[in-house]
């Protein structure tokens, strides 16, 4: 009996022993295709080599090679403005960059967040071309109560007398933010109430904001981030603003009467009569 129960004892162990080898097997065998399957899966992408930052850096401070590094990059995913290419990023003359704008760590280096070689972050970097800088006078009231910072865009309306009424029209929609103050950084969220703003603008409109500037007073309004809503002519008096309706008086001629004058004794005597043609 007993010999018999130790047969069925090392027969058990043994059957488990191959289910777990062969289990073991198995689970080898089903790592080792995903493995294969995830391979062949990276490789159908193609990759490119595309700039990041190793770390955090902030406005106006100075690119150079150690705050870079190359990452393979998904080709049909690299981001527009990308650079690729080392003398493309760091010329062979060494001038560098600017950053115009803040970069975190794993970023990759666009062009639109960095100034030409050898250019600072001032204003005149962020200018498009035909475009001109303008600087507007603001207080707390006209200025949003401090809330602009660059980058933002705003409309422009102009307050003053106009075919003697006061008026309020809007003259520029969406003007672009260059700088509040002397502040060019777009990064600094701390309310700053500023005494001029200065937008970019083409010539033409430069002359009419001058123009606006002179002869009355401008106040500016936020517009929303990526509101690009098309905002119809504005235009406003004091008449509108109190529902004051203006009547207008209109002249009319009085019709031509032809008479003709007869004498009774010593009074003297109208009579109408149809005037000739």
């Amino acid at each position: 009996m007993r010999v018999l129960f130790g047969l069925v004892l090392v027969v058990g162990i043994g059957l488990a022993g191959f289910a777990v080898y062969m289990a073991k097997n198995r689970i080898g065998e089903y790592q080792a295709t995903l493995a294969e399957q995830q391979a062949k899966l990276a490789s159908n992408v193609p990759l490119e080599p595309v700039f990041v930052l190793k770390k955090r850096i902030a406005y106006g401070e100075k690119l150079t090679k150690e705050h870079v590094k190359i990452i393979a990059w998904p080709e049909n995913a690299i981001p527009e403005g990308a650079f690729q290419e080392g003398p493309a990023l760091f010329p062979e003359s060494g001038d560098l960059r600017t950053v115009l704008r803040v970069m975190e760590k794993d970023e990759a280096v666009l062009a639109v967040k960095v100034t030409e070689p050898g250019e600072d972050a001032g204003v005149s970097s962020r200018l498009q071309k035909g475009m001109r800088a303008f600087a507007l006078r603001v207080d707390v009231s006209s200025g949003v109560s401090g809330f602009l910072r660059p980058g933002d865009n705003v409309d422009v309306y102009w307050t003053g007398k106009a075919r003697g009424r006061n008026v309020t029209k809007l003259i520029e929609t969406n003007l672009q933010l260059l700088a509040v103050d002397q502040i060019a950084d777009g990064d600094r969220n701390a309310p700053t109430i500023a005494r001029t703003v200065t937008v970019m603008a083409p010539p033409p409109r430069i002359a009419a904001l001058a123009q606006a500037q002179s002869s009355g007073r401008l106040t500016l309004s936020l517009v929303g981030a990526g509101d690009d809503t098309e905002i119809a002519s504005v235009e406003i008096d004091q008449n509108e603003l109190l529902g004051i309706e203006e009547k207008v008086q209109i002249e009319r001629e009085a019709a031509e009467v032809c008479t003709i004058k007869t004498r009774k004794g010593a009074e003297v005597v109208e009579i109408p009569v149809q005037c000739p043609e």
